[in-house]
């Protein structure tokens, strides 16, 4: 079979807001390619697919440069970046403060169908394909058929993650691009993934053609794990420029001789990383002696027979369960069970959790307990927070590392320079040395995760909630974040409650699991090992 070129990027100068971000990049895809693009945090590859998406320019403006490609007109991404717009698209739109009942917004079924000849205004007409979506090859391949009737409100992560890879198949895309598809989704899903992206590669790789209904996909992620074995091409980007262009199995080769001469220092930087936090953390106190007033409460959340659901699903039934000082808890389950429903019941995100019987630190939510001192006694990573503090990107990292002090989104008061002086000392530990004055937003999804997950640490909070706390972080900082739980988790003060779908990611500690089974009877179980 005769190969074609679909991409031809040579000596080309990649532009952001009229600055270059990267200086040279070289790259092909032809037909019987199927490409990983990966590399750490930073280092350039979320850069070069939104150069591939139109977002950044690819500018040809050498004597040598060529820039040729017959799929840009209309290229998709699916990432966890899409997921976070699409649900602070949902609460814009949410008027349940104006109805008597609750908002339940677009539903699955909507937002698909406004790609085939549907509208996103509100309450909109729906198409006549809107009736037979169920019998869409694209549907049946994401596993969606069940959640198209369900309000985007009401989904988990994965399932928007599903919703918005069916979308993107329907919409006529030439190019799809997934974006770390597999982070927080649970074995089921996976599964759905993996299979959907080996059925479509292997159509493209069999093909000379572009006839196909399926556009071309490219993978890209952090990790060089669960690689669908259809991948036969990789581009790594480290520092703003490619550092490798090759085959699979060239870079699987290079990949184990850096692991080998990575494990011979391991241990050493990891005892030095914990030594350095043990020292932050004791210069620090002074920033968090108040915070401690009430960390002698031995049981830190109770539930009592609760019940939680919308219309007639129901997602936790008659769940008691609790949370005492120093036990750490792992809550695991499929996308959709309700593990993200729990976490925010006890931040109060969820506002069911008034009318069930939820006590926090002693006091049962609802009978006029302050917010801010259930805050104090908190430190949180979750999806949510991720997509609030995107809102107020423009926060200088050293100000957003200094507002897990106060408790708030973005900082709105003037630090001192103690404050400013621990802000960076966590930077430089968690490796932002120098970078104080960046920006929120101008980090990558992986480097924005990072250092929320600081900012929840730096105050030891009496319970630290992490819900899928490593979602979009490479290997490095994958590392140093499950080192930093170790340590907070072993000074006695700071009980974890952790979600993961990833077993790799389970620390030791957490010896307490709660079990969630959906459609099942029971629905939970509790486990201690």
């Amino acid at each position: 079979m005769n190969e074609r070129k679909l991409i031809e990027i040579k000596n080309c100068i990649l532009k952001k807001n009229n600055s270059i971000c990267m200086n040279r990049v070289d790259f092909e895809f032809k037909t019987g390619e199927a490409y990983l693009i990966t590399g750490p945090n930073g280092g350039g590859k979320a850069d070069f697919v939104n150069a591939l998406a139109g977002k950044v320019e690819i500018s040809a403006e050498r004597k040598d440069s060529v820039y040729e490609s017959v799929l840009k007109e209309k290229v998709s991404i699916v990432s966890l970046e899409e997921a976070a717009a699409l649900i602070q698209e949902e609460r814009d739109r949410d008027e349940s403060e104006y109805m008597d009942k609750q908002d339940i917004g677009r539903t699955g079924r909507a937002y698909i169908c406004e790609v085939l000849g549907g509208s996103s205004r509100k309450n909109a007409p729906l198409p006549e394909i809107a009736s037979r979506l169920e019998t869409l090859p694209e549907v049946k391949l994401c596993g969606v058929e069940k959640i198209l009737d369900r309000g985007l409100h009401f989904m988990s992560t994965g399932e928007i993650r599903r919703l918005l890879l069916c979308r993107a198949l329907l919409s006529g895309a030439k190019l799809l691009i997934l974006s770390d598809p597999f982070a927080g989704l649970d074995k089921e899903s996976r599964k759905i993934l993996l299979d959907f992206f080996d059925t479509i590669v292997k159509r493209q790789l069999s093909q000379e053609s572009d006839s196909s209904s399926f556009p071309r996909i490219i993978l890209c992620m952090e990790r060089f794990t669960e690689i669908p074995v259809s991948i036969n091409r990789v581009i790594e980007f480290k520092k703003n420029e490619v550092s490798f262009c090759g085959t699979k199995d060239q870079y699987a080769e290079l990949l184990d001789k850096r692991i080998a001469e990575n494990e011979k220092s391991r241990q050493q930087r990891k005892e030095d990383f914990l030594n350095s936090i043990e020292e932050i953390r004791s210069e620090s106190k002074v920033l968090t002696d108040g915070l401690d007033a009430a960390f002698g409460d031995e049981t830190l959340v109770k539930f009592e027979d609760v019940n939680v659901g919308y219309d007639d699903h129901k997602v936790l039934v008659n769940l008691n369960w609790e949370i005492k000082k120093g036990e750490h808890h792992l809550v695991r389950g499929p996308n959709g069970s309700g593990k993200t429903t729990i976490m925010e019941l006890i931040t109060g995100d969820n506002m069911q959790v008034f009318r069930e019987k939820i006590y926090i630190f002693g006091k049962r939510r609802g009978t006029g307990e302050s917010i801010w001192d259930i805050k104090k006694k908190l430190g949180i990573v979750s999806y949510r927070l991720h997509v609030e503090y995107r809102m107020v990107g423009g926060t200088e990292l050293e100000n957003v590392i200094i507002s897990g002090f106060k408790d708030s989104i973005g900082l709105y008061e003037v630090p001192s320079d103690f404050e400013k002086a621990m802000a960076r000392a966590w930077l430089k530990l968690a490796g932002f040395e120098g970078r104080e004055h960046e920006t929120f937003g101008s980090l990558s999804y992986g480097e924005q995760r990072a250092i929320l997950i600081v900012r929840a640490a730096v105050k030891s909070p009496a319970l630290l909630i992490l819900d899928e706390p490593c979602h979009g972080l490479d290997q490095n900082f994958r590392e140093k974040v499950l080192d930093l739980l170790e340590t907070v988790a072993s000074t006695g003060t700071t009980t974890l409650l952790h979600v993961t779908h990833d077993p790799t990611e389970v620390l030791e500690c957490e010896r307490n699991i709660l079990e969630l089974n959906p459609g099942q009877d029971p629905m939970f179980e509790i486990i201690r090992k």
